[in-house]
């Protein structure tokens, strides 16, 4: 048992964007009925929110299957602030990370052989990201064309993500396709899907 989440991460918007956009998507989400203004902290377990929005009466329009009668989704977590976001269960380090520059793939955990980062691989990865939670700017060295990339630049692995603003849709049903293609573009930024469970 578990409570499962499916989290929807905006990549491009920066740390002083983050809250109003976050406003503005939340006003939206209620314009279109999917939640509503009321919070609760039922399910909730994202690492830095405690409460989420309520889902609202055309919650179905959202995800892909809602013929399941008995299926009652828990509310959206609104995350704001520099982060990285992780899916799965227990990981927190990427599997690995595509330089944008060069399209190497770096190999961070190198599954099915290990489990576990490579400490000496991810830890300029680490630093960078860090550097941009602190700061807002932190980048990490390709090893392969030598440029330093920013850390939001990197193509991460599906289950992590860099960001400044997410959205933890707790205990709903899988999210559609065309739903998050809509939201990908009333953010108007580059989005990162991904599932856990806590």
């Amino acid at each position: 048992m578990g409570d499962y989440f499916e989290r929807i991460v905006d990549g491009e918007v920066t740390g002083e964007e983050a809250r109003p956009l976050a406003e503005r998507m939340v006003d939206w989400m209620v314009a279109e009925g999917l939640i509503t203004r009321e919070l609760s902290s039922d399910g909730v377990y994202s690492l830095t929110v405690d409460e989420g929005y309520v889902p609202g009466p055309n919650w179905a329009r959202a995800v892909a299957d809602s013929s399941d009668p008995e299926w009652l989704p828990g509310p959206v977590a609104v995350i704001v602030g520099r982060d990285y976001h992780v899916g799965g269960q227990g990981a927190d380090e990427a599997e690995y990370a595509v330089c944008p520059r060069c399209q190497t793939k770096t190999v961070i955990i190198n599954y099915p052989e290990e489990f576990e980062a490579n400490e000496e691989v991810w830890q300029p990865f680490k630093d960078g990201i860090a550097a941009w939670k602190e700061t807002g700017e932190g980048s990490a060295p390709c090893s392969t064309c030598g440029a330093c990339v920013p850390v939001t630049q990197w193509q991460w692995e599906s289950n992590f993500a860099v960001g400044a603003l997410a959205f933890d849709f707790w205990g709903w049903p899988p999210l559609s396709a065309s739903f998050c293609a809509t939201f990908s573009q009333q953010l108007g930024h580059r989005t990162v899907e991904h599932m856990g469970k806590f």
